[in-house]
């Protein structure tokens, strides 16, 4: 933003005092040697100001950290949230939100790429189309050949192979279902609700923060309380399920009870996703443009800059790629990080 700061013009006033008297009838000759001739000023001989040998170098700003060139790149999606690495397939499953997160408009869709950069299907799941309803999707999951989609507030089923719709999950009381998570052996599916709604000043939180669990296509909370930050992305593990957040900034763990544990903030906030690469955690950053790599009760360091709104990130992991949305932008890109 630019500010432009006013100013003043001074204006001096001149006077000019008047003297007279009688002149003298007859005004003399000034001699030659009377009459005084121009003479130059002298030079200024002051020597020129040099620089000080003591004085402080100016410093210098930086480069900003640039990212480095994508294995691969894909462009013409339309609100690209979550990425799902779909290994049964070797492919990437990419949600569409196609407007804005809230809108009940029918209009999203789920889109096949293929490991090589190119789109396969642009709209292979769409809502309108083939007696599917999606209007919002973000995260995603699969668990014993479903595709579990989450969808403004309720969770959406998919056949993982032919697209095929195979029902809903409802989640009472929820607003803002974001991120899905499904445990190694399938048995339950994880949703995150991030307690949104829509203000006069965009998203505010409304209070309905949660994390669910999906067992048998029935939703219990797991957690559900404004103190949990706004959970976004989400990742089990053996001793719960990791949460990160789009409000608080923080990673957390939830026990089996539903407690938190282990919390900690990372260097920037508004956090998205979140994927496990070896031991470590990848997690995405608005708020820095940033993908984080760590480990929980560790430093966190950048391990990829300069991604503009990173959204629902995935991982290849038969190439060791993480995979970004780029929400804004409507494109995903591919790198390489091992």
């Amino acid at each position: 933003m630019t500010r432009s700061l006013p100013f003043a013009l001074a204006a001096l006033p001149l006077f000019v005092v008047a003297c007279g008297g009688e002149p003298p009838a007859t005004p003399p000759t000034p001699a030659p040697s009377d009459v005084p001739s121009a003479v130059p000023p002298p030079a200024d001989t002051t020597p020129a100001p040099t620089a000080s040998a003591s004085a402080e170098p100016v410093p210098t700003t930086p480069p900003a950290p640039t990212a480095p060139p994508p294995a691969a790149k894909y462009t013409g999606l339309d609100t690209p949230e979550s990425v799902l690495y779909d290994d049964a397939n070797d492919r990437y499953l990419v949600s569409n939100i196609n407007g804005k997160p809230l809108d009940v408009d029918d209009n999203g869709y789920i889109a096949v790429l293929s490991p090589d950069g190119t789109i396969t299907t642009q709209k292979w799941i769409s809502g309108g189309q083939n007696k599917v309803k999606l209007d919002a999707p973000k995260g995603m999951a699969i668990a014993k050949g479903v595709l579990y989609v989450a969808d403004i507030n309720v969770v959406r089923m998919f056949d993982a192979k032919t697209g095929a719709p195979k029902g809903d999950v409802k989640i009472p009381g929820s607003t803002f279902l974001n991120d899905v998570a499904a445990s190694t052996d399938g048995s339950k599916v994880y949703v995150s609700d991030s307690g949104l709604k829509v203000t006069d000043k965009g998203l505010g939180p409304d209070g309905s923060d949660a994390v669910y669990v999906i067992e048998n296509k029935k939703a219990k909370p797991l957690a559900k309380s404004p103190d949990l930050g706004g959970p976004n992305g989400l990742l089990p593990a053996p001793t719960g399920v990791w949460v990160v957040t789009f409000g608080s900034g923080e990673l957390y763990r939830l026990d089996a009870k539903g407690a938190k544990q282990d919390a900690m903030k990372l260097p920037k906030g508004t956090l998205d996703g979140i994927v496990a690469v070896g031991e470590s955690l990848l997690i995405s950053s608005w708020e820095g443009s940033d993908i984080f790599r760590g480990k929980p009760g560790g430093t966190f360091d950048v391990a990829l800059p300069a991604q503009k709104a990173p959204a629902d990130i995935g991982y290849d992991t038969k190439r060791g790629r993480v995979l970004v949305p780029h929400f804004m932008d409507g494109t995903v890109e591919a790198y390489d990080l091992k």
